[in-house]
């Protein structure tokens, strides 16, 4: 008893913890602690959960990191049309949108005025004070459910404190250090960067994991409500009555009591909307009245006591200096622009990202052009056009490195991708994220490998790659900032475990491009250890099925490079497992068998099931074809069940598969 109420308390503890950790950084944009150490909290919260559900609360913290994967998004009718808000793009436009609203109403009005915040619009449907759908605007009238990305918002509120069915409308948007760091990671796997903070969020939000759109940090502002019972008289009204509720409500608002206050208010953020976190592309006036709103109306599109006057896009002209190559921290060589400095955007300008070689030819870049350069979104300085009308003669054309700029290895390209890539391990550019992959719970799971620590021991020279992580002594992580004697002996210990991790997990740790998870689950049931792999012709890899010719190259470009394999030698003199411990079953009761799973289980997770069908044998895959022999069907089955229908696949419960593992039937 005394165990249980301990949990409790403590379960009480977690929750305020993380809603104060929460408003910090998500409401007030000032966090107090890492990212990891907010995890480690989260991650107790929910064991203590799993193990006292009779404690757990519908809104907890827990519910935001996203929940299973969905098959498809289905699409709902708004109750009320999203309609779309006019453009404006002057002041005498304003001042005309304003001498409609008086020939309608026939007197003056009063005008409320918010930033336009450059997002995603979405629409929230909450009864008896639970969230109980979010979903895209679409064509207005018909939009996509959404709510389990919506539910991983974590400044949304799932739980507020009116009894009534209402409908909350407002922008789902992404901060620019967040939509920075998004499109980093984006240009270091060699795929295309967003253009702006808008469509990252659009893409987002279209994402079939929850776990990924979790991690993409959304944020949300509202910006109007509508009501089953009779709701607050004005706009103003409107957003104090939804901000003392619990919903975010972007503080940058006023009213207006003529149209020359409203255009001075839009003046005024004009020149300062550089200043702001977040992107916005204008400002939206409305009609405060919500009376004076419901006779004025709307056309079929838009409302007509509403408008957007939309900010001017902001270009310059500047000369290229130089073409520099940056290594990103996979590899992916991207090419910067070194600009004469120009202001632009409320900054001074010296870089602008050409995100590829090919980039670099559809435009025709050459050193010495001048150029026209614009913020993406107001956050990437990119270089849209060339003013080849100014050539001199004197430019010099670009050709991609042969090797690259900060090691010296031979660059690679694939014919079938854009990127040019460092596939050098030991490379200094890409090490750090090499090593974080390496110690990520699917690979070596070394626990308590965060990123602080693996940026100071690299950039100390304590770890020159992944291998060296096995001569670390626990004094020397001690020196490193808030790791005391215990969290480091602790550390030494896990890296030290992980030798003997299972051979998969090592094939996976290496960081080979195409080969993923489930890539190296079946590499490591057709080799039995990393010397027979390193052996192999790739005719013989790409044989195997799941694997392909495309990670076949992969693989002997990883092999055929010196540096991975000084590498692979250092980790088998520390003692790592370079070889399968155990025998795979290849004869198992469901041997050669093909599962699919759609669904939520009750008796098992989706991995919990995946595990247990591959110990007899089994393969499960995540797309159903006519070579699939089963689909397990869970509650809430998504398209993959009506796919298996067309094609005749033998559709079974999750009693009947349990029933199969037994060897029942």
């Amino acid at each position: 008893m005394e165990s249980k109420e301990k949990a409790r308390k403590r379960i009480e503890e977690l929750y305020k913890l993380i809603e104060y950790y929460d408003r910090k950084y998500f409401i007030e944009n000032n966090p107090v602690i890492s990212d990891q150490e907010y995890d480690i909290l989260v991650d107790e919260l929910s064991e203590l959960e799993r193990r006292y559900p009779e404690f757990a609360r519908p809104d907890s913290p827990t519910k935001r990191v996203g929940g299973k994967p969905v098959d498809q998004f289905k699409t709902v009718r708004h109750e009320i049309p999203m309609l779309s808000i006019d453009n404006t793009y002057n002041e005498e436009e304003l001042r005309e949108f304003d001498r409609r609203i008086k020939r309608a109403l026939g007197r003056d009005v009063e005008y409320f005025c918010e930033l336009k915040i450059d997002g995603v619009a979405v629409s929230l449907l909450y009864e008896k004070g639970v969230l109980v759908r979010g979903a895209t605007r679409g064509d207005g009238f018909v939009g996509d459910d959404v709510t389990e990305n919506i539910k991983t918002i974590r400044n949304i509120p799932l739980i507020v404190p009116i009894d009534q069915k209402m409908e909350i409308r407002g922008e789902v948007y992404m901060l620019k250090l967040d939509f920075e760091r998004l499109n980093r990671e984006k240009i270091n796997l060699g795929e295309e960067p967003f253009a702006n903070p808008r469509n990252a969020t659009a893409g987002s939000l279209k994402l079939l994991n929850p776990k990924e759109v979790a991690r993409r940090r959304l944020r949300f502002f509202v910006y109007s409500g509508f009501f089953e019972k009779e709701g607050p008289a004005t706009q103003k009204q409107v957003l104090q009555f939804l901000e003392n509720t619990g919903f975010p409500v972007n503080p940058e608002r006023t009213a207006a009591k003529s149209i020359e206050e409203a255009i001075e208010f839009c003046t005024n953020w004009e020149n300062k909307r550089y200043e702001l976190p977040y992107a916005i592309d204008g400002i939206v006036i409305k009609v405060n009245s919500i009376r004076d709103q419901e006779i004025l109306g709307s056309t079929l599109k838009s409302p007509r006591w509403a408008v957007a006057f939309k900010f001017p896009a902001e270009q310059a002209t500047t000369l290229i200096k130089d073409i520099i190559v940056q290594v990103g921290r996979t590899g992916t060589l991207t090419p910067v622009a070194i600009l004469e400095p120009v202001h632009l955007a409320g900054t001074k300008v010296t870089r602008a990202s050409l995100h590829n070689f090919d980039e670099i030819e559809r435009l025709d870049v050459r050193i010495g052009d001048r150029v026209f350069v614009e913020k993406a979104g107001e956050i990437i300085p990119k270089v849209v056009k060339v003013v080849k009308e100014s050539r001199t003669g004197q430019e010099v054309r670009i050709k991609p490195p042969e090797k690259c700029p900060v090691c010296g290895s031979a660059v690679v390209k694939e014919e079938d991708e854009v990127a040019y890539r460092c596939p050098n391990v030991s490379c200094p550019a890409q090490v750090k994220e090499r090593i974080l992959h390496f110690g990520s719970r699917k690979a070596m799971n070394i626990q308590g490998l965060g990123e602080r620590i693996v940026d100071v021991i690299v950039d100390t020279g304590l770890v020159r790659d992944y291998a060296d992580l096995y001569s670390l002594k626990s004094e020397q992580i001690e020196r490193i900032e808030r790791m005391g004697e215990i969290s480091s002996r602790k550390l030494v210990e896990n890296i030290q475990l992980s030798k003997n991790a299972p051979f998969q997990n090592l094939i996976y740790a290496l960081g080979i491009r195409r080969i993923g998870e489930r890539a190296s689950e079946t590499l490591a049931e057709n080799f039995a250890s990393i010397d027979e792999l390193r052996k192999a012709d790739e005719e013989q890899i790409a044989s195997i099925p799941e694997i392909g010719f495309e990670a076949a190259r992969s693989i002997k470009e990883f092999f055929d490079n010196p540096g991975n394999n000084e590498v692979i030698e250092k980790l088998r003199k520390a003692g790592v497992s370079m070889a399968r411990t155990q025998p795979i079953k290849k004869h198992g009761k469901l041997s050669g068998m093909r599962f699919v799973i759609t669904g939520t289980m009750k008796n098992y997770t989706r991995e919990e099931m995946k595990t247990e069908l591959k110990k007899h044998g089994a393969r499960v895959v995540e797309s159903i074809s006519r070579e699939t022999d089963y689909l397990i069907v869970g509650e809430n089955p998504g398209s993959k069940l009506e796919k298996a229908k067309n094609l005749g696949i033998k559709i079974i419960t999750e009693e009947e598969a349990i029933k199969m593992l037994r060897g029942e039937i």
